[in-house]
Parts: C-alpha cells; sequence; structure tokens
C-alpha cells in the first residue's frame, strides 16, 4: 500500500482575531483571514514559504475554521494527501472509520472530505485537483489557500502559476 503524506494541519478558533495575534506573537507565524466567501477561514504559514509552500523539507502550513456549536470533532486535526477521494473514503470506511459527508470543492485545490478513524480523532483527506484546471480558479486558490500549495506542488507541477 502506498503511504500517504500529511500536507496540513487544522484546528478551531473560537476568536479569530486573538488566535492569529496570538500564534503571530508566540511563534512568529503569518496568519491570513479570509472572508465569508472562504468560510472565515484564517491560512497560517508556519514556515519560510513560497508559491511552491514551506521551503524546509518536511515542514507544513495549517489553518484555523471557525469553532461553532454544530459542528462535530472540532479539535486539531491533520489533512492527508490521497490520490482518489472515492476510493480513500471506501477505504476509511472498510478500516472502520466514518466519513463525514460529500467531498467538497476547494477551487484550484482539489477535493476536501473529513472522516473520524477507529479512536474518534477527525482527520481530513486532499486529492489534488487535476492539472489542467482553469488558470482563475488556480488563481483564487493559491491565493486563499496558499499553505496547501505545497500539497500542489508535490502532486503535479504547476510552474508558471501565480504567486500569493
Amino acid at each position: 500500500m502506498t503511504m500517504n503524506p500529511v500536507v496540513h494541519f487544522e484546528m478551531p478558533a473560537e476568536d479569530r482575531k486573538r488566535m492569529a495575534a496570538f500564534y503571530e506573537k508566540a511563534f512568529g507565524w503569518q496568519c491570513q483571514l479570509l472572508g465569508p466567501e472562504m468560510g472565515d477561514y484564517v491560512v497560517v504559514t508556519t514556515t519560510e514559504s513560497d508559491e511552491n509552500g514551506p521551503k524546509e523539507k518536511n515542514a507544513i502550513n495549517g489553518g484555523f475554521y471557525p469553532k461553532k456549536d454544530d459542528w462535530p470533532a472540532q479539535y486539531p486535526a491533520v489533512v492527508i494527501a490521497v490520490e482518489d477521494i472515492n476510493k480513500s473514503m471506501k477505504i476509511v470506511t472498510d478500516a472502520g472509520g466514518n466519513v463525514l459527508g460529500e467531498p467538497m470543492e476547494i477551487p484550484g485545490i482539489g477535493q476536501y472530505v473529513s472522516f473520524f478513524d477507529t479512536e474518534g480523532n477527525r482527520v481530513s483527506m486532499l486529492q489534488a485537483a487535476p492539472a489542467d484546471v482553469d488558470a482563475a480558479d488556480v488563481e483564487v486558490g493559491f491565493l486563499r489557500w496558499k499553505s496547501l500549495c505545497c500539497f500542489t506542488r508535490r502532486r503535479r507541477e504547476l510552474v508558471g502559476r501565480v504567486s500569493p
């Protein structure tokens, strides 16, 4: 079986401005607060990065999502890169996990879905968008989800794409 790497982390935040100020001050992270069209997500850059993602080998960036009363399992979680999200959803289910809904499209990045593992941890999977996606979608995705660029680059070459 092919190993699938961890490419991103996520954590909930009750107050995204307070959270951003904390991580900027405590760890020097850069925080980009996105708008409601991107679910008020906060992209965090944890290491020196460029348009291809982290420059440091084995480093990842991440993000924070708004904590909501009606969302399950709002704990720190990781995102795992997969080749085929539908196949991986079946594998997760067959292994005893519980997939949470259907994959959602992240413009220019790919398909994303969360699941509970057998220990009750919320984990997510991401399948890269095809190499022939529309350039405008790639630009939007890169500008708004730049912390996932390292995954995108590892799965397909995006030479000459937009820099965040």
